[in-house]
């Protein structure tokens, strides 16, 4: 009896299915990827709310007038030597904090490499890492004002127990130099957990096949490791670089006088009623941000791409 009903379950399962059944589970099969698109739909609200209606706000202010007729008078305030510095030092400012951001991040992305992935070091890497790379705005601009401001706890403790004053050449925290130390304390952490998957993803056979056929620990980062991992190296840096330049809060809370930096400038342009003769200069400016970092989230993504193939 058992077997009977076995050798019917066999045949079953072996049967042709019926032209009905096949057309339900082809109609179901059509229907699931748009049941699958609702799930995206919080996503595409916020892209559209937060990117893609502040960039079209940023075209129409820096190519049209209040009355709406177009002029090129607002971008023509791009050319103007004081922009044009602003911008050199939004880019030599998000430069030297990626590099050095990238750099120390990579250094601790391998120090991490032997350890075990599940480890509470490595976890608490991890976890502090993903904390600390959106640790920004006002929050760490406070936290470096009270700890190496002028009044601060370590400047205090150093100018009367050392006789050392760190302010002895100026109030540089709270100028364009001061924003280094800062932008750095989120570039690490961010560099980490970006780098760290394309230094896990080295496959041991590579460095085993190296010695095998009489290579060395030097030789294998140089003709293996280092080629392989420069596009996502590179990746990082640009995702760094990205990450500087459109940065405001914490420069926005250091830097409370001057415009040192596009952001700030934004900021200028859009609480006062004339700078440099032209209305609607924040769009102009905006609308150079939006075209700067777009170029180099574009690079980012095809590195990205090219990355993938010694990563799958």
């Amino acid at each position: 009896m058992t077997s009977a009903l076995i050798t019917g379950a066999d045949a079953a399962a072996s049967a042709p299915a019926s032209p009905a059944g096949s057309a339900r589970n082809a109609r179901a099969r059509r229907s699931a990827p748009g049941a699958a698109w609702l799930g995206l739909v919080p996503f595409a609200a916020y892209v559209l709310l937060f990117l893609a209606v502040p960039t079209v706000l940023a075209i129409a202010s820096g190519l049209f007038t209040e009355d709406g007729s177009f002029t090129w008078s607002n971008m023509a305030a791009l050319g103007d030597p004081v922009v044009l510095t602003t911008f050199a030092n939004s880019a030599g400012l998000s430069l030297l904090t990626a590099a050095v951001g990238a750099l120390v991040g990579a250094l601790v992305c391998y120090a991490m490499l032997g350890l075990n992935p599940d480890g509470a070091i490595r976890s608490m890497v991890d976890a502090a890492s993903g904390v600390l790379a959106q640790f920004g705005g006002v929050m760490l601009a406070f936290a470096f004002i009270s700890t190496i401001g002028i009044q601060g706890v370590v400047t205090v403790l150093l100018r009367d127990s050392f006789g050392i004053n760190i302010f002895a050449t100026g109030t540089w925290l709270y100028e364009l130099p001061g924003l280094v130390l800062p932008y750095i304390y989120f570039q690490i952490p961010l560099m980490v957990i970006t780098f760290m998957p394309a230094l896990a993803a080295l496959k041991p056979q590579w460095a085993e096949a190296n010695l095998t056929l009489g290579g060395t620990r030097s030789s294998f980062w140089l003709r293996v490791g280092i080629p392989v991992l420069a596009p996502s190296f590179l990746a990082s840096l640009l995702l760094l670089f990205a990450n500087a330049f459109s940065s405001y809060a914490t420069a926005a809370a250091l830097a409370s006088q001057g415009s040192q930096i596009v952001p700030l400038q934004i900021r200028a342009a859009l609480t006062s009623e004339t700078v440099l003769g032209r209305e609607n200069l924040a769009g102009a400016l905006a609308l150079g941000m939006i075209v700067v970092v777009g170029v180099v989230m574009a690079l980012y993504s095809f590195i990205q791409r090219r990355a993938a193939r010694w990563q799958s």
